[in-house]
């Protein structure tokens, strides 16, 4: 933690912090960030997308300190963070059917055989986030690893209220993290799936 990110959790959180447990709602369209790391494509889109509103969900201290003070450099009134776990988030703070679109952009692959049960992606996880699509709503994610982009490909697939999409709500900037990625040889893959006017006949 920087000198530069505590201050901005001091003095900047109070003002774009949302308490865990308060309800987050807009009337215009609202996505949801699970995981916004350092904030660098966060605030990127919601500098592009200044017609809709963005949640940042992320529990890591540093990673919330620096996008706050780019949210404060940026001016952008179109952004809030919560500080605290990404399904409770989702399953106490956001109403069914209310989100224009989720982001999940690189979340950790758990690279390792015997932890991928901790992975974000699985089956209860897909469900709970096509419910709080609204229809027509954009599920995006993002990952480097193959494994993991196969994975949540065959699991948003399989929930009902899915189905693939061309395209994502707004265009994902290349992040610092995805260059150094694409340096290494990582493929980047891009998924985007849509909320179903109605669920698909089993």
């Amino acid at each position: 933690m920087t000198a530069a990110q505590q201050r901005a959790l001091d003095e900047l959180y109070p003002k774009y912090g949302v308490p865990f447990g308060e309800p987050l709602r807009s009337p215009r369209p609202l996505v949801l960030e699970i995981g916004s790391g350092m904030g660098e494509t966060t605030a990127a889109i919601a500098a592009a997308r200044p017609d809709a509103d963005f949640v940042a969900v992320e529990v890591h201290g540093p990673g919330i300190g620096s996008l706050l003070n780019r949210a404060e450099a940026q001016g952008l009134a179109n952004l809030r963070v919560v500080r605290h776990d990404a399904v409770e988030v989702l399953s106490q703070m956001i109403a069914d059917e209310s989100l224009a679109a989720i982001h999940l952009f690189f979340p950790d692959p758990w690279p390792k055989k015997r932890h991928h049960k901790r992975r974000l992606v699985r089956e209860e996880i897909a469900a709970l986030m096509a419910r709080k699509l609204a229809p027509g709503g954009i599920l995006h994610a993002a990952t480097d690893w193959p494994d993991y982009a196969e994975q949540m490909n065959a699991v948003f697939r399989a929930e009902p209220l899915l189905e693939p999409a061309q395209r994502g709500f707004a265009e994902r900037p290349t992040t610092k993290f995805e260059s150094r990625g694409q340096r290494l040889g990582h493929p980047i893959r891009d998924l985007y799936f849509r909320r179903r006017k109605a669920p698909a006949a089993r």
